[in-house]
This record gives C-alpha cells, sequence and structure tokens, in this order.
C-alpha cells in the first residue's frame, strides 16, 4: 500500500499547479499530489472531469484527501463523493492545510492523520 495521496482542486489551473509544485518540495516523492484546477478549456472554474481523473490517479490503497479552495470547487467535489464516496473532503486551509497534509503523508501516516493534520493548520498562529 502507496502514501495516502492529496487533490487540489481550486478555480485556477495557476493556482493548483502552483501550489502542487511546492508541496513537491516537502513531501517524499512518493506522496501522489495532482492538481485539478480550472476548467477543461483552462479557464476560471472548476471541472468534474479534472476532479475525478485526479482522484483516480492519486489512489494508491491509502486512501486520498480532497482541499478546496472556496465556493464551486467545494460544491464540486462534493458532487463527485456523493456518486463515490471514499475521498475525503477535508475543511482546512489550502496552502497551510496541503503543506501538512503532504508532511504527514510522507511519514506514513493513515489517511485521518493525514487529515487531521491539514484541518490543525487553521489553528497555526502567524505571529
Amino acid at each position: 500500500m502507496g502514501l495516502v495521496g492529496i487533490v487540489l482542486v481550486s478555480h485556477s489551473e495557476q493556482l493548483a499547479s502552483g501550489l502542487r509544485d511546492l508541496l513537491r518540495q516537502v513531501a517524499t516523492p512518493e506522496v501522489p499530489i495532482l492538481a485539478a484546477g480550472g476548467t477543461d478549456e483552462g479557464d476560471l472554474g472548476t471541472s468534474f472531469e479534472k476532479i475525478t481523473s485526479a482522484l483516480a490517479d492519486a489512489d494508491t490503497g491509502a486512501g486520498v484527501i480532497i482541499l478546496a479552495d472556496l465556493g464551486s470547487a467545494v460544491l464540486t467535489a462534493r458532487a463527485i463523493l456523493d456518486e463515490a464516496p471514499g475521498p475525503l473532503l477535508v475543511d482546512a486551509p489550502f496552502v497551510e492545510g496541503a503543506v501538512a497534509a503532504a508532511v504527514t503523508s510522507s511519514t506514513g501516516a493513515h489517511l485521518e492523520e493525514v487529515a487531521e493534520a491539514a484541518r490543525e493548520a487553521r489553528d497555526v498562529a502567524k505571529l
């Protein structure tokens, strides 16, 4: 069994891809990190197909968490999970939660531990 995968769902392809690139620098290379940002045409928005494909590619058998930025990204992820439950949509800050999840997944932690690390990132003070 592999490590917990992470799918980044954003309205912006560049935002999701940039965050994926950051996570690849803090996580071990074995952590599956996929970006599902923007529409199929490359515009702002979300894509059911991109998210579904990313979820399949991120699943190594240890589970997958989804981190979404806002609005329709969350709604689209929820719609996908209504049809195919399994991955966890995590209510966490997009960047900080993703970093915490990637680092925690790197340790071989279980799905719920990775999700909890992402959630706990909300409480980390910046001052």
